[in-house]
């Protein structure tokens, strides 16, 4: 089985070269609080960067209030986003105008109600991105958790819909991720951002078996997950741990 390597390096001031996989990142701002590290991911997707309907008013309110030594207009002059598309419901008329007015494209998809904005978004990402680079996609999503619960669940629905696509759902305090069942999968834990708790979670199916390595509490002996059965909720790596090792066997994804 393929070894798909996941890391949070992506979250560090400088990234070392030679550390996790090399990936070719987008950016979708969803419609809440916008996580502190909102520029970091920005400067990941230079010119891959949407946001989803009322995530362009959070980009327009908050992302100036990180900036407090900076004239509001020229932070939002310098966060353009490349284009705007959803159901247009929610971002407000001033801030459509604003950056209509900077040369933001804006995609109108009011007449479809059947998927979520972040899945219009996800959508066109992987439409614009060549077929030969979609191995290296990875897709990040700021703003993705908090807020109601239906919205999280949609945003969650959105990984298992595109599930041989890398996004990670991002906000101040918490990862999401799939771990797709064609994979072993190996997690670098870059512990200076993130932890030190961790869940691994079936999602869709009760997931066959599992075993685990370098977390405080492993999966043995091919455990099953799911809900009604385990649902894997743990303090962290293993101290002396750099790495996790997940094995799916015969089973479905999870979410980590």
């Amino acid at each position: 089985m393929d070894v798909m390597t996941h890391s949070s390096n992506f979250l560090l001031p400088s990234r070392p070269t030679d550390n996790g996989p090399s990936l070719s990142y987008a950016l979708v701002v969803l419609n809440q609080p916008l996580p502190r590290f909102t520029p970091l991911l920005w400067e990941l997707a230079p010119q891959r960067c949407i946001c989803a309907d009322g995530g362009a008013n959070r980009l327009y309110d908050e992302l100036p209030r990180l900036f407090p030594r900076d004239k509001p207009s020229d932070v939002r002059n310098r966060y353009k986003p490349d284009v705007i598309k959803g159901d247009m419901d929610s971002i407000r008329t001033e801030v459509l105008d604003f950056y209509r007015n900077l040369g933001t494209k804006i995609v109108d998809e009011s007449q479809d109600q059947d998927t979520t904005d972040l899945h219009k978004c996800v959508a066109l990402i992987c439409e614009d991105t060549p077929t030969v680079d979609k191995s290296n996609l990875c897709i990040l999503v700021a703003g993705a958790l908090g807020g109601r619960f239906d919205h999280e669940a949609g945003n969650i629905n959105v990984l298992c819909c595109f599930s041989t696509v890398r996004i990670i759902l991002l906000s101040d305090d918490c990862l999401i991720q799939l771990l797709p069942r064609t994979h072993r999968h190996e997690i670098q834990i870059q512990s200076s951002v993130e932890g030190p708790h961790c869940g691994l979670i079936p999602i869709g199916m009760r997931s066959g078996s599992t075993t685990t390595t370098g977390l405080q509490w492993d999966l043995k002996h091919e455990t099953g997950l799911g809900f009604y059965r385990i649902v894997h909720l743990d303090k962290g790596p293993d101290g002396a741990a750099s790495k996790m090792i997940i094995r799916k066997h015969k089973s479905k994804a999870s979410l980590f």
